[in-house]
C-alpha cells in the first residue's frame, strides 16, 4: 500500500491554504433555484431504474442482471471491459456478460448503466465532442480506481463511479445553453475558474448540475455530495456534514490521478498549482508515490 488517507483535521494542521481571490462561493437557494430553472436536468431512463430497483433486493438476481445488460451492445462491451481491467486485479480474461457481472458488482454495474444511458442523452451533440468527452472520463475513472485500491479506506468502486460522473453535467449544460460549448472550449484562456465563468455567463455551473442529475439519477450521496463541492475553494474545512472525509477523498484521489494521466493522453492538461498540491497533501502523497503511480497508470491505459 502506498498513500496515507489523512483526515480533515490533519489537512488543516498541514496548513492547506486555498487562494480565495478568485474561487467561486456557494450558490444561495435562490441561485440554486435559479439552476433548477434554467437547466433541464435529463429524466432518469427506465432501464437505470429497473437496475436499481434489481440491486435493492436482499439477493441481487444475477440472471437478471445479465439480461439487462446484454440487451445493450454498449453496456456489455464497458462491462467486459472495465472487469478485463488492472482495477481488478489478475483474476482471468472475462468474456461474457455474466462473467462480467460476477465480477464487477452491484455497484460498478449501476455505473456502467447510467454512463451508457446518460451518454445517450447526449445524441445532440457532436459525435465526435463527446466521444472524446466520454472516453477522457472513462480512463480518468478507471486510473482513479486503480489508484484508491492503493489506498486504505478509499473504495475503488466508488472512485471509480465519482471520477466517472463529476463532470457529466457538461454535456447536459452544451444541450441547455448554445454558448456553453464554446465557453468550455477557451476556459483555459481566460484566467479565472471555469465555474466562475461558467456562473457569471449562465448562472449556474456544472458542480451544481452535477449535483441535481446524480440525486435525480439515484447515484449514492456521497458522490452526489462530491461532485457538488469538487469546485468548492474550502472543500477542505467543509463541516463533516456537508462533505464528509470519504466523499473528500474521492475528490483528492482523482485529482492526483488526473495530474499523472495527463502525462499519458494526448491533449490533455495536467492539474497543477494548489489544487494538485492540496489533494496531495491531505492523501500524504509523496514523489515516491507518484512515480510508482505512473508505472500503474502506464500499464492500465497500455
Amino acid at each position: 500500500m502506498f498513500f496515507r488517507l489523512n483526515i480533515k483535521t490533519l489537512a488543516l494542521q498541514a496548513h492547506i491554504v486555498m487562494n480565495t481571490g478568485t474561487t467561486p462561493r456557494p450558490l444561495t437557494h435562490e441561485e440554486l433555484n435559479d439552476t433548477l430553472a434554467a437547466v433541464r436536468i435529463p429524466p432518469c431512463p427506465a432501464i437505470v431504474t429497473e437496475v436499481m430497483r434489481e440491486a435493492q433486493r436482499d439477493e441481487p438476481s444475477i440472471k437478471v442482471l445479465t439480461r439487462i445488460l446484454a440487451s445493450d451492445v454498449g453496456m456489455s462491451a464497458m462491462a467486459i471491459k472495465l472487469a478485463n481491467s488492472p482495477m481488478f486485479g489478475s483474476g482471468g480474461n472475462v468474456k461474457s456478460i455474466q462473467q462480467a457481472v460476477t465480477r464487477l458488482g452491484i455497484s460498478n454495474i449501476l455505473s456502467v448503466v447510467i454512463a451508457v444511458a446518460l451518454r445517450s442523452t447526449n445524441s445532440g451533440l457532436p459525435a465526435e465532442l463527446m466521444d472524446s468527452f466520454w472516453s477522457r472520463a472513462a480512463t480518468l475513472a478507471l486510473s482513479a480506481g486503480v489508484l484508491a485500491r492503493k489506498h486504505v479506506g478509499i473504495s475503488p468502486e466508488s472512485a471509480y463511479t465519482y471520477a466517472l460522473f463529476h463532470d457529466a453535467a457538461v454535456p447536459v449544460l452544451m444541450i441547455n445553453f448554445p454558448d456553453y460549448a464554446a465557453l468550455y472550449a477557451s476556459a483555459s484562456d481566460h484566467g479565472a475558474p471555469f465555474v466562475l465563468q461558467e456562473q457569471e455567463h449562465f448562472r449556474c455551473d456544472h458542480a451544481v448540475t452535477g449535483w441535481l442529475l446524480a440525486r435525480n439519477w439515484g447515484l449514492p450521496a456521497m458522490i452526489a455530495s462530491a461532485i457538488r463541492y469538487h469546485h468548492d475553494p474550502e472543500l477542505y474545512i467543509l463541516p463533516e456534514k456537508e462533505l464528509s472525509s470519504d466523499a473528500l477523498a474521492l475528490i483528492a484521489v482523482t485529482i492526483v490521478a488526473e495530474h499523472v494521466v495527463a502525462e499519458f493522453t494526448k491533449d490533455a492538461e495536467p492539474v497543477e498549482g494548489r489544487p494538485f498540491e492540496d489533494a496531495k497533501a491531505f492523501l500524504g502523497t509523496s514523489e515516491a508515490d507518484l512515480d510508482e503511480f505512473r508505472e500503474l497508470a502506464a500499464a492500465a491505459l497500455a
